[in-house]
């Protein structure tokens, strides 16, 4: 009886979820791709310039 009220329950709650539309998904993907490239560039050169100045200094 227990599985049986959960899986009600979900179905219950999914009903109520406020799914995003399909631009509005199309928009936080790109965002998230536009940001995790942006802090892999950064991280990247930092990287870089850290690494440059230690072989500099010994």
């Amino acid at each position: 009886m227990r599985i049986t009220n959960y899986i009600k329950d979900t179905r219950a709650e999914m009903a109520h979820v406020n799914w995003p539309t399909r631009q509005q998904t199309i928009r936080f993907t790109t965002l998230v791709i536009l940001v995790s490239i942006a802090t892999a560039a950064i991280l990247g050169l930092s990287d870089f310039v850290f690494s440059r100045l230690l072989t500099l200094l010994f």
